[in-house]
């Protein structure tokens, strides 16, 4: 591959066609330069499968992509409702892509409820293929359908294929051994086969997969092969597909690599078990399962050979009580969580900050307050995770900004809590976490080194001249303490949540002392050495600056594509570190006429600019528990530019 250079541009939602060529005897295959597409259907009906599918095969085929999946709370809602609507969207391109997309131009509707659901971000002219099977009278009357949408004229203004998928399905399998019911079962396989044909996806990954996750199931294994192909054939000879669209690889987009598509949990994993192997300590992870952090703990529990350690904990406290015990044995400690987590782990995140050891507690934000929106997206525990503790406790706070950026975030919370002896926050979310997109995998020699000293012996002599052991005497530069393994002879020393005497350790009530321990604490994490911010102004004539943080960075960034298309000149800059936040935010701010933040929360970010650099900054916030669109941002972008 080519050294990676500037996209096209994420203009408009519709995709681009191109030249059509039609060899003697075969369809018209259209070239496009990015799609839409999005599988609905009801919880059980497979559409997260069905698209991780369409996706490894995308991501194989060499496109960049971006992906959406959104997945009802319940474990099984009720069948037919809207509550239980399951969707999967990927956005896929021949160029460098950003967001999974502002609307589908393709929806594949297993049901009626999956099509009242998603037909209102369907844009008219956009192809509907509709499981005609199952618009039965009862399934219409369930989500409110007076009458058929397929007939009544309400859908006249798409392309509507209309395929009796479930009904094909069952033909396809009537061969083999199954009841109806099983046959169904596989008709998100056939839909996969159909896309796929129509996309000229490879379907060797697939077929490997199916025969692999069902090795001791043979036959289940074959039906969901033949489901497959017949899907694939359906495409290929029926009249109602007249068209096949291509969609070339994205091959200037990617620097020369290895790749692989990663979700955001999946590289978030890789990030820390990098990081243990760097810093050549063994990983150990308390957590307690939650959504959407669970896949952490899934993934780290398969990678005992890289010397992890994962312990499922009874409740959220015990998890980080466990970490946190291992930080103090002398491990690379992680506890993972959502919000509600956060807010029951305050109490050891404080003691961590009191004993001054390296732990990563990594918040997978979702909606709140309280459970809240288990499976929707939110990045609203900014505040929590500054100033959700008792008394002076302050913590770093790393965020990344795209799936593949999890595997570096997590690098980087690892160095700094490993440097400086303190916990640090890892604030991802729901949109990170189960999207997914292309990752270069990294060269060894590319992979900072974590490695630490653990104390050996006594670093402080009394004025009678005794050398001893002091736990809380700090490393110049980094106001760091030593990190003691416990067993070390002479080191013994001891922790607690009582405030310490500075350098000895001691308890000490002293009010003088407590003044000093709060302020080099502080200290300690006001002097983590984090880069500067960067600031993308291409022409530096621009006078308003939009400022992000976190998820959000796709959906601003694919909107200032929009605007520099369209003439305007606007800054952007992206903070990962927000705690400290680089040194020179302030002068970054004070560059530009205008600051706006876009925020999935009602502002967090933009309160803590305007308390610390007294910038008038302007909110722009979205609490609905999906991500921005790129055109809403780019009209409020606009907007802020000619206001």
């Amino acid at each position: 591959m080519t050294s990676k250079v500037s996209s096209p541009t994420e203009q408009a939602d519709e995709a681009v066609v191109g030249e059509q060529r039609k060899p003697p005897g075969a369809k018209d295959v259209r070239r496009l330069d990015r799609v839409i597409i999005r599988f609905a259907g009801d919880s059980g009906d497979g559409m997260q499968l069905t698209g991780d599918r369409f996706t490894s095969e995308t991501a194989s085929f060499g496109n960049d992509l971006s992906t959406l999946p959104n997945f009802p709370a319940e474990i099984r809602a009720p069948a037919g409702t809207l509550p239980g609507v399951s969707s999967f969207q990927l956005h896929f391109a021949d160029h460098d892509i950003l967001t999974p997309g502002d609307a589908p131009n393709v929806l594949v509707a297993m049901n009626p409820a999956a099509l009242r659901a998603n037909i209102a971000d369907v844009p008219r002219g956009a192809e509907i293929i509709v499981n005609t099977d199952e618009f039965t009278k009862r399934a219409m009357q369930k989500v409110g359908y007076a009458a058929s949408p397929l007939e009544d004229g309400s859908l006249d203004g798409y392309n509507v294929h209309p395929v009796p998928l479930t009904t094909m399905t069952v033909e396809a399998l009537k061969d083999f051994e199954l009841s109806r019911k099983e046959a169904e079962r596989s008709k998100n396989m056939f839909a996969l086969g159909l896309l796929s044909w129509m996309y000229h996806r490879p379907t060797e990954g697939t077929e490997k997969f199916l025969r692999t996750k069902f090795a001791k199931k043979p036959d289940i294994a074959a039906a969901n092969l033949a489901a497959f192909r017949a899907g694939w054939n359906f495409g290929e000879t029926t009249e109602d597909f007249a068209v096949s669209y291509e969609v070339a690889p994205a091959s200037k987009t990617f620097p020369t690599g290895t790749y692989r598509n990663i979700s955001g949990n999946l590289a978030l994993s890789y990030g820390l078990i990098a990081a243990s192997r760097q810093a050549d300590l063994p990983l150990y992870l308390g957590s307690y399962p939650i959504t959407p952090a669970s896949d952490i703990l899934h993934e780290l529990s398969k990678h005992k050979n890289f010397g992890v350690r994962t312990f499922q904990a009874e409740d959220e406290i015990a998890g980080i009580g466990a970490a946190l015990g291992a930080a103090f044995g002398g491990s690379l400690a992680v506890t993972t969580t959502s919000g509600p987590g956060v807010a029951l782990k305050s109490e050891t995140i404080g003691l961590a900050v009191s004993l001054e050891l390296p732990l990563l507690v990594i918040d997978i934000q979702r909606g709140g307050p309280s459970t809240g929106l288990p499976t929707k997206t939110e990045q609203a525990d900014l505040l929590q995770a500054m100033y959700g503790r008792n008394g002076e406790a302050p913590v770093p706070i790393v965020a990344p900004r795209t799936p593949a950026d999890c595997f570096d975030a997590a690098m980087e919370a690892a160095r700094i809590a490993l440097t400086y002896r303190t916990p640090v926050l890892l604030l991802s979310d729901g949109y990170l976490a189960n999207g997914s997109e292309p990752w270069r995998i990294p060269e060894l020699d590319e992979l900072p080194d974590l490695r630490v000293q653990f104390a050996q012996g006594p670093n402080h002599t009394l004025d009678d001249g005794t050398e001893v052991f002091w736990p809380y005497k700090r490393d110049p530069q980094t106001l760091a303490r030593p990190w003691a393994v416990p067993g070390t002879p002479g080191l013994e020393h001891r922790i607690g949540g009582i405030e310490k005497q500075d350098g000895s350790g001691n308890i000490s009530y002293d009010p003088a002392n407590h003044d000093f321990m709060v302020r080099t604490r502080q200290a300690k994490v006001d002097g983590i050495d984090v880069p500067d911010l960067e600031v993308d102004d291409p022409t530096d004539s621009a006078r308003t600056l939009v400022l992000g943080w976190g998820s959000t960075y796709g959906p601003i960034t694919a909107a200032v594509r929009r605007l520099r298309t369209a003439g305007d000149h606007i800054a952007q800059a992206h903070l990962r570190h927000l705690n400290p936040f680089p040194r020179n935010l302030g002068a970054v701010l004070r560059r530009y006429d205008k600051v706006v933040i876009p925020e999935m929360n009602l502002g967090q970010l933009a309160t803590l600019v305007r308390a610390r650099y007294l910038v008038d900054a302007h909110s722009y916030n979205q609490v609905n528990g999906m991500p921005f669109k790129a055109e809403q941002l780019a009209t409020a972008l606009k907007e802020a530019i000619d206001g």
